[in-house]
């Protein structure tokens, strides 16, 4: 998809003149639809091509990244087999050795377009991570003036509705990769959605110094969705989180979205890095609620008499089953965590931290393993219940042994 589009006509100039035609041409290339979105059925509408306006100072693209947490873990070599999809491999801002990549690279692949009820023409992939997390982008061309930019940020940030529609891309492509799922969840995943705005050219080609300056109001508009100025000590705060590598490049990030001003081979590292962050929140999300879910379970065991002295024999099922948690989640945690490597790409590196800090992934991480810590304590603590009980057992048994050993004694009977 070319970035410096906006404006649309038809692909060919005969498909033009007949409407009949220009539907077939959209029936054949358009088949992950709604059947109605909006009030126009998107089968009707024509296949269409992006055209840049001569005089639009900004172009570039807007992206919309949707994620779900699937289920426990995806096979990606078989997912491979089952869908023919590529392997999606980790790019860089500059030329790095080999073992800076994805530990095992998500499997990719390429949506057929889709058209909204104004006439906007969305490019889509969907990625399979091998923690159980899908992820679906949706790219828009853009092209226009900084107005039209903060508009198209407020509407798609706060009013427009992507999750029923990549929601329903995910459940259809799931149907297929199902032998690839281990231990899917309910259809009622958790989610997270974020956004970026991507402009690959900008009139006057200012450096990232000479656009803060100049539009630094206008991004930080973009970065929170608002169509109103903001105060200067939200936008000194917002502009915080920036980051260059080369004079010409800017990226500043927000919790909910991030405005990227690069060429196309340079966003895509912040691009990547983005949708990897995003995806282990998403995973860290999941672990704090079960771990939530594990703790409550073995606090109401307790105060429902486990600590009883017959009672503490059932502690072993519920130490074990509390234990077996432990260890998956501690897995699960440390793969997802570990999933990308930046040996010898730092610029890469803090990219990244700068990402999964605005985004939330270190407040999710500390919530877990405070939880773990938690359940490890209670974990020792009710072995420790159990093995009191055991030992009681043993000794009383011994006394009772003794006893029934001197009625004999006295009685002058051998046992």
């Amino acid at each position: 998809m070319d970035p410096e589009v906006m404006g649309y006509e038809v692909m060919d100039p005969q498909v033009s003149g007949s409407s009949a035609l220009a539907a077939e041409v959209m029936d054949r290339e358009t088949t992950i639809t709604a059947p109605t979105i909006g009030k126009v059925p998107a089968e009707a509408l024509p296949t269409l091509v992006a055209t840049k306006p001569p005089d639009a100072p900004l172009s570039g693209s807007v992206l919309v990244l949707i994620q779900f947490d699937v289920c426990e873990e995806i096979r990606l070599d078989e997912l491979r087999h089952i869908l023919g999809a590529r392997t999606a491999d980790a790019s860089f801002k500059h030329l790095a050795p080999g073992y800076v990549r994805y530990q095992r690279p998500p499997v990719e692949e390429v949506l057929e377009p889709l058209v909204l009820e104004s006439g906007e023409r969305l490019q889509g992939d969907i990625k399979y991570f091998d923690y159980g997390v899908v992820s679906v982008v949706f790219e828009l061309p853009f092209s226009g003036d900084w107005d039209k930019l903060v508009q198209l940020s407020s509407r798609w940030v706060w009013d427009t509705n992507f999750e029923s529609l990549a929601t329903r891309i995910v459940k259809q492509k799931l149907e297929r990769a199902a032998p690839a799922l281990v231990k899917p969840y309910s259809t009622e995943w958790l989610q997270e959605d974020y956004f970026i705005f991507h402009l690959r050219e900008i009139e006057g080609s200012p450096s990232a110094t000479d656009l803060l300056a100049s539009q630094g109001g206008f991004i930080s508009q973009v970065v929170r969705g608002e169509t109103q100025p903001l105060s200067d000590g939200e936008r000194q705060e917002i502009l915080q989180s920036r980051i260059s590598y080369y004079p010409h490049d800017l990226a500043v990030i927000g919790w909910n979205a991030a405005f990227i001003y690069d060429n196309p081979v340079g966003a895509e590292t912040a691009i990547q890095l983005l949708q990897y962050a995003n995806s282990q929140l998403l995973e860290f999300r999941h672990y704090d609620e079960l771990l939530t879910k594990q703790l409550e379970g073995v606090y109401d065991f307790l105060e429902r008499g486990g600590r009883g002295l017959w009672s503490r024999w059932r502690t072993a099922r519920a130490a074990s089953k509390l234990h077996t948690v432990l260890l998956d989640v501690s897995e699960l945690t440390e793969r997802a965590d570990n999933a990308i490597k930046f040996l010898s790409d730092m610029f890469s590196a803090r990219l990244y931290k700068l990402a999964a800090l605005k985004v939330g992934v270190p407040d999710y991480k500390d919530l877990v393993q405070q939880k773990l810590q938690t359940a490890e304590e209670l974990y020792r603590f009710m072995v420790d219940e159990f093995n009191q009980s055991r030992a009681f057992v043993l000794e009383l048994m011994v006394v009772i042994i003794l006893i029934i050993e001197l009625v004999y004694f006295f009685r002058g009977k051998p046992i």
